[in-house]
């Protein structure tokens, strides 16, 4: 037992010190450093330097309780600036998926919907631009490579700015919305009910999966919130701009990819495990197979609502 107990111990340590102490540690060494130099002496390591001498040359950096609480308090302090940037990365992450509910929203959308239908009819467009197609091996088509080259890249500016026609102000929003769409439009089954009781028979690789690309979403959403505390630390010292910069831009490019993952990974569950969850609700014999009839997903839909 003690093995165990040393071996979780070196685990949550490492933990608290990789999420709490040494992201807070690192911002608030560029506070203290920032807002002793200023915009004036931003690189005046000189004055750094001075001011750190004068710090350790007190007499009470001679004594250890005064060190001990100086470290206290300095993990303490990480730990609470981190825990702030937990807080506002969940903020963020609802913020990303939310709905439109306000007039900005609602302005966004429409900006998003009319950027889809261009490039959507631009897509449409270029199909009949490719001509009459010639028959290959039974019902297979061949396109000319410049054409379908252009049908690609279409189709890849299209989707980024969303798979379906958009309805919420930004792309991580639609992004989880054409994943119940799809899901909805394929099995008839509401994803927001299905899921919970879904979740309940994964097999353990598939939730690994899942809550790592979860786990990927968050930390976007935290390091977008290291780069708001890093823009305002801005006001005082320019340089933290640049981090700011620096950090919004990884967290953009990461959520994108994180947030793309899971959709995928949500939607992959329902295809494979949906069926095996219509079996042991009792809405599917034992004996089907192949991916959920959209006759069960809808009875599933008015199932896990509680309908009446």
């Amino acid at each position: 037992m003690n093995p165990l107990l040393a071996t979780l111990g070196t685990k949550l340590t490492e933990r608290w010190l990789n999420l709490l102490v040494l992201p807070g540690a690192l911002f608030l060494a560029v506070a203290a450093g920032g807002v002793t130099l200023g915009h004036r002496r931003w690189n005046d390591l000189d004055r750094l330097r001075t001011v750190l001498d004068g710090l350790a040359a007190r007499p009470a950096m001679d004594r250890t309780g005064t060190v001990v609480l100086l470290v206290a308090g300095s993990l303490l302090a990480a730990s609470a600036a981190s825990l702030v940037a937990q807080f506002l990365g969940g903020l963020i992450e609802q913020y990303w998926l939310r709905f439109a509910r306000d007039p900005l929203s609602h302005a966004l959308v429409e900006w998003r919907r009319r950027r889809w239908r261009r490039r959507d009819d631009a897509l449409r467009a270029a199909f009949p631009a490719a001509g009459p197609v010639t028959a290959a091996d039974g019902d297979a088509v061949t396109v000319p490579p410049r054409i379908h080259a252009r049908i690609h890249v279409l189709s890849e500016a299209r989707d980024r700015v969303a798979l379906r026609e958009p309805t919420r102000p930004n792309w991580y929003g639609d992004r989880m919305q054409a994943t119940a769409d799809r899901v909805e439009a394929a099995y008839g089954v509401d994803l927001a009910a299905l899921w919970p009781r879904l979740w309940l028979i994964l097999p353990e690789p598939a939730v690994r999966q899942i809550q790592s690309a979860r786990s990927s979403f968050a930390a976007a959403a935290r390091l977008a919130a290291w780069a708001a505390g890093y823009a305002v630390l801005g006001c005082w010292w320019w340089p933290a701009a640049l981090i700011a910069v620096g950090c919004a831009a990884v967290a953009r490019f990461r959520v994108r990819d994180a947030l793309g993952a899971l959709a995928e990974l949500i939607e992959a569950a329902v295809d494979v495990h949906a069926l095996e969850l219509a079996t042991r609700v009792g809405l599917s014999g034992p004996d089907a197979e192949g991916l959920l009839p959209r006759r069960t997903g809808d009875r599933m839909s008015e199932v896990f609502r509680k309908a009446e």
